[in-house]
């Protein structure tokens, strides 16, 4: 059984078991959370589609870490004019293990 859940504006298809880095959560290390933005839930020959959202399916999810992604460099310049700007950014997430797919 499968599930494609949406969150932090982002979508992803998931299965129980599988480890998924999201955006970061508001939980802490070793807390269950639930997403009931469950856009599709399909296994077994069959598949509900939501629109925009399936009715009554949930996704639980276990809290594994927090964290904070390597460093990415941000290098703004114009030309001719002695203007740059150099940043550095860490875009911060949640690593969720799949528990189970409620349909």
């Amino acid at each position: 059984m499968y599930a494609v859940i949406e969150t932090g504006g982002k979508q992803y298809q998931v299965k129980e078991g599988d480890v998924v880095f999201v955006e970061k959560l508001g939980a802490d290390v070793d807390s269950t959370v639930t997403f009931d933005k469950v856009v599709v839930v399909g296994g077994e020959g069959k598949i509900s589609v939501g629109a925009p959202y399936v009715k009554g399916a949930k996704v639980e999810a276990k809290v594994l870490k927090n964290g904070k992604a390597k460093k990415i460099t941000v290098f703004t310049y114009k030309a001719k004019k002695n203007e740059k700007t150099k940043q550095g950014h860490r875009q911060p997430y949640t690593q969720v293990r799949i528990e189970a797919i409620k349909a």
